[in-house]
């Protein structure tokens, strides 16, 4: 699948730089939850406030996305592509920052750096993005642009679990490529801000 010819290089130009710009807009934010996050490790054993994983970028290219720890850490990452997140492992506080879905906000260095979009399909995993790639119809095609910290198919399905989820995910996000525009742009913003307003992240 290819990027239509419909929608102009200047729609991804100016794309690129709404991302640029309210990343930088959000470094003070970013600065400020990160100083306060770090003084209050002190009091939890010293873990570290930062999470860094391997997952599947542009072109299906390997990058490092970087989050907020919001479970507890494991010497290597056991669960298969096809099984369900370990919700046991999420600590007290990882669950609020997933709700209000702060712990996505590290990624904005992502966005900066060309990794990521602030809008795109979600990344994943790259160990299991690997196998997707193999038995997910469209999942490869879902790979022709960034991906993002938000996207339509989040804000429809949230977080995908199962290869029937990741199925749908890859339908969405290729809808997603094939039909993008400011209007939907604004759409999932929108949507995005009343998850995090609400609380409904995962």
């Amino acid at each position: 699948m290819k990027i239509p010819v419909t929608k102009m290089r200047l729609f991804w130009f100016y794309k690129r730089i709404f991302d640029i710009v309210v990343s930088l807009l959000l470094l003070p934010v970013l600065f400020l939850i990160s100083s306060v996050l770090l003084f209050s490790s002190i009091f939890f054993k010293n873990k570290k406030v930062f999470y860094i994983q391997k997952r599947m970028g542009k072109n299906c290219e390997p990058f490092y996305a970087i989050k907020f720890r919001t479970m507890e850490p494991v010497k290597e990452i056991t669960r298969k592509f096809n099984d369900l997140i370990e919700t046991d492992r999420i600590t007290p506080f990882g669950k609020f920052l997933r709700k209000s879905r702060i712990d996505e906000l590290p990624q904005i260095l992502n966005v900066l750096k060309g990794d990521m979009s602030l809008i795109g399909p979600r990344p994943d995993y790259y160990i299991h993005a690997l196998e997707y790639v193999k038995i997910v119809e469209g999942y490869r095609d879902r790979h022709i642009i960034r991906p993002g910290i938000t996207g339509l198919s989040q804000i429809r399905l949230g977080y995908a679990e199962g290869l029937e989820a990741t199925a749908k995910k890859a339908s969405i996000d290729n809808y997603y490529i094939q039909h993008v525009n400011y209007i939907i742009e604004l759409k999932i913003i929108g949507n995005t801000l009343i998850t995090i307003l609400r609380g409904l992240g995962k």
